[in-house]
């Protein structure tokens, strides 16, 4: 069946919001509404960055329909009112690089000084997953992201069982991008190569099966995995898809020496310059770790509108040298677009926005020695509104504004780490972190309440998962012991 680019089904989608109007109101159900009163603080990330003492959020279906002060909006009668007396709102966290699928089953085996063969390893236990066990591991992965407040994220593209995985996003009530890693090239990491032709091939049909289920919470993308693994036709072709499908193209752009080396001998330019000459960069690309550009490369990223996600837990936790050679206050000083990610859970191991912001938000500060770099805000940005625009979806999420989705994280300021309260930014950036997460909404849907995920039973999850990981090390034969004696 042939189905229409997103635009166009986006306008179809706005057309019958418009005919709802002239439906008799008998013939149809009104969406119910939630009323969110009394917040202590709504941190409401709209273009005045507007935080908002006393205040409340009304939600109706699944978009916001008032953001304002509780006095204001006092005599709104609601379905359901929801009392957020010493609560914190904000739009819910956007993850922009996330390998969700595999990592929870193994999650921390590796020993710290594995080096160059990490990946390999990492890449030869997920190659004997099983659709069921994809599907309950990213499931795992998935609560843990939508418990401590992330309620979008990027998989870029190793999720091998999309079929079974959607399973798994549906129950979660999520709101992800996905597509299929393609490579053309031979690798070290134990990657599959196709021809050319089968990865394009493989990475439209992801696209028109993918793009727009579960009501538009699911996006998919072009993913070709790195541009080093990746013939120039299997990139322009990928960018092509992108552009025609009215959709996104990410990459992960890791750069190291060799890799520069490398281009500058066969191309005479560096791997951005000789991208911008392919016609691979603009505004619907997302590059993923930024890690071994140039104040060069930067210009033309810039200069293009090419979009990019930093992922420091996983740069620091692997030595890359995110704050030595790393350059996010030159990309944001020349106006790039740039979100937050995490990776996968048994690299950087962590997968909590919370600590993602709270380490741009010092990184920099230290390498730089220089207390004005990276502020509180700016970190918060780019988990929130930049992060949702690094993705494509700023005008849907990403801040409480009236018409936008209701995503949305409230945080239970009665502990320890939040005191004392003044400067709400601060404290959701330097001292709180995703265990005082009490309720997350995605859609309009309550996904998390009292800490609690409404969709699973967690710790039978866990130990479902916790044997997946044990049967994957045996089939495999892999071993990573801990360095200290278990007795």
């Amino acid at each position: 069946m042939e189905h229409p680019p997103k635009s166009a089904r986006l306008r179809f989608a706005r057309l019958f919001q418009t005919s709802r109007r002239f439906i008799p109101s008998v013939l149809r159900m009104p969406d119910s509404t939630v009323k969110i009163e009394g917040a202590r603080f709504i941190v409401t990330m709209d273009p005045e960055r507007r935080i908002i003492g006393d205040g409340t959020v009304v939600v109706q279906g699944q978009r916001i329909l008032h953001v304002g002060k509780a006095t204001e909006l006092a005599e709104f009668q609601a379905d359901r009112v929801i009392d957020a007396r010493n609560m914190l709102l904000t739009p819910g966290f956007c993850n922009g690089h996330m390998h969700i699928s595999y990592a929870h089953a193994t999650r921390g085996i590796f020993p710290d000084d594995l080096g160059s063969d990490y990946l390999p390893n990492v890449f030869k236990l997920q190659s004997v997953m099983t659709a069921e066990e994809e599907y309950h591991t990213s499931l795992l992965g998935i609560t843990e992201l939508l418990k401590y407040g992330t309620t979008t994220f990027m998989d870029p593209g190793t999720t091998k069982y999309l079929d079974r995985c959607m399973d798994a996003y549906e129950q979660a009530g999520c709101r992800i991008i996905v597509g299929t890693q393609v490579v053309d090239r031979p690798n070290l990491l134990n990657l599959p190569v196709s021809s050319t032709a089968d990865a394009i091939q493989s990475v439209e049909t992801t696209i028109r099966e993918f793009d727009g289920r579960l009501d538009g919470r699911v996006s998919a993308w072009a993913m070709p995995f790195a541009p080093n693994f990746a013939s120039d036709e299997l990139l322009t072709e990928c960018k092509r898809l992108a552009n025609e499908y009215d959709t996104g193209l990410t990459l992960h752009y890791n750069n190291g020496q060799h890799y520069v080396e490398s281009s500058l001998k066969e191309t005479g330019m560096r791997p951005t310059q000789y991208l911008e000459k392919l016609g691979i960069l603009g505004g619907n690309v997302t590059l993923a770790h930024m890690l071994g550009v140039d104040a060069s490369e930067v210009e033309v990223l810039a200069r293009t509108g090419t979009r990019a996600v930093v992922v420091p837990t996983a740069a620091v936790k692997g030595g890359a040298g995110i704050t030595q050679s790393g350059l996010l206050p030159e990309m944001l000083d020349a106006g790039m677009v740039v979100g937050l990610g995490t990776d996968a859970g048994n690299n950087s191991n962590l997968i909590e926005t919370n600590r993602a912001m709270y380490l741009i938000a010092v990184l920099y500060k230290d390498a730089r020695q220089d207390s004005r770099a990276i502020p509180a805000e700016t970190a918060l940005e780019m988990a929130t509104i930049q992060g949702a625009e690094a993705l494509g979806l700023d005008s849907e999420i990403g801040s409480l504004e009236p018409g936008k989705k209701a995503d949305l994280v409230m945080f239970d300021t009665r502990s320890a780490e939040w005191q004392t309260l003044f400067n709400p930014i601060n404290n959701l950036v330097y001292n709180a972190d995703g265990r005082s997460v009490h309720t997350v909404m995605v859609d309009g849907k309550i996904v998390v309440e009292n800490h609690k995920p409404q969709f699973v039973d967690e710790w039978e999850l866990i130990q479902k998962v916790q044997g997946i990981g044990e049967d994957m090390l045996a089939r495999t034969g892999l071993s990573f012991p801990p360095r200290w004696p278990v007795v």
